[in-house]
Parts: structure tokens; sequence; C-alpha cells
């Protein structure tokens, strides 16, 4: 399973689902080590099915790094923070999380629009 980082050590993804906010978007940046990014892309397209057939999704993009970086980055829509956490927390979505190589660092957070 990929290890969890907090983006913000003061609000951990999980401090955020206690938020009961919407519409939210979950930005998740991946460490990959070199040479794994194509078997951590099959491992979470598996993931992303599951995500995507869940109560409360909206849409979701993967982002490459450029310039030979290893950073991936998953940017999801959901409806409500209640919802991502349903999803997050399901069995499921747990045993297909496990599938991640241990290698993996994974920086998720929640955000919400703001006007500018």
């Amino acid at each position: 399973m990929a290890k969890l980082q907090s983006l913000d050590p003061r609000t951990p993804m999980f401090a955020q689902f206690k938020q009961k906010t919407g519409p939210i978007v979950l930005a998740n940046t991946f460490v990959v080590p070199e040479g794994e990014t194509e078997a951590f892309l099959a491992t979470f397209r598996r993931q992303a099915e599951y995500m995507k057939a869940q109560p409360g999704f909206a849409s979701m993009r993967m982002h490459r790094g450029t310039a030979g970086s290893q950073l991936l980055m998953n940017v999801a829509v959901w409806e409500s923070t209640e919802a991502l956490a349903t999803a997050f927390g399901s069995p499921e979505f747990q045993r297909l999380a496990a599938e991640t190589s241990d290698d993996i660092e994974s920086y998720p957070h929640i955000f919400e629009q703001i006007d500018v």
C-alpha cells in the first residue's frame, strides 16, 4: 500500500473528512520511483474504475510531471467530503489500495473552490 503523507501536516486528509462540505476537489500527488510508473498506473486504473462508480463521484484526471519528474497528480471532483470518505473507507477500495506498491508516496489533500 502507498505511504500516505500529509501535504499540510496541520490538516491531514482524515481530519478533512470530518468537515461536511462540497463540492470538493481531491488533489493527490504521488511520488513514483523511476521504472514503476506503468505498474502504478495499471493499479491506479483499477482503483479509479471503482471510484467512478461510487455515489457522489463527479470527475477525475491524472497528470504527469514534466521534464523527467517522478510525480503524478490525480485531481478528482466529488459532491462532498462525506461521499469521498465513504468511498475511500469502503472495504473494496481498501483492498484495491493495498495493491499499490509500498514504494509509492501519496500526498492527498481536499480543497474547496473559492472565487478570486
